[in-house]
């Protein structure tokens, strides 16, 4: 049995973390959930995760949940892998950044504006502030590339690339020419290909 374990559905926001997995090149087993059954709200999986969503993350003893903790882990467990910036390095501070603004600026900017607001709130209420600041921010990092930390790819990547990929496959987010060219440079990579193959078959299965 492998020592890791991904709680999974597909697609979904676990296809983060199976994608880094992937990236690691280390075994890992899959406990796949249909969340159109209700599968991620019995009591057996909210004694694993009671926020009772995906992704969830076994790793021995250890459970980890939210995607970019779980990815943020990963990098660190396995630093053969590079996938992480080790402490020491001056390049860890905004890989700390990147790998927290996914979830907390670039996803909920995403989400408000797909969805409004029947009034505008303060953007001093906002945690990312306004969305036409995060985009711009966020697509001047990934325009100096290849990657967001310059040549290395990292987890911080595979956080921020997969909540752009999301926001520009369901058209929430524009089709810029900064956002384009990170995606097909992540979609080149070996790992992101397989994971997506092997979503679709479980997509499929589950049809």
């Amino acid at each position: 049995m492998a020592d890791l374990t991904l709680y999974h559905a597909a697609p979904s926001r676990s296809s983060i973390v199976r994608w880094m997995l992937e990236e690691l090149g280390e075994p890992y087993g899959i406990e796949l959930l249909t969340l159109t059954e209700g599968e991620h709200l019995t009591a057996d999986y909210k004694a694993i995760n009671p926020m009772a969503k995906v992704p969830a993350l076994r790793h021995g003893d250890v459970v980890i949940t939210e995607a970019a903790a779980i990815c943020t882990y990963l990098a660190d467990e396995f630093p053969a892998a590079q996938l992480n910036m080790p402490v020491g390095d001056p390049r860890r501070g905004p890989y700390l950044k990147w790998l927290f603004f996914g979830p907390s600026c670039i996803e909920p900017a995403i989400i408000d504006h797909a969805m409004p607001r029947k009034e505008e709130p303060r953007r001093g209420m906002l945690g990312y502030g306004d969305f036409d600041t995060v985009m711009e921010v966020t697509a001047k990092a990934v325009a100096a590339g290849p990657y967001l930390l310059g040549d290395r790819f990292t987890a911080a990547d595979v956080v921020v690339g997969s909540t752009i990929r999301f926001g520009v496959t369901f058209e929430i987010l524009p089709k810029i020419p900064e956002f384009m060219a990170y995606l097909d440079r992540l979609l080149a990579r070996p790992a992101m290909q397989r994971t997506l193959a092997l979503d679709e078959e479980l997509a499929g299965a589950n049809a």
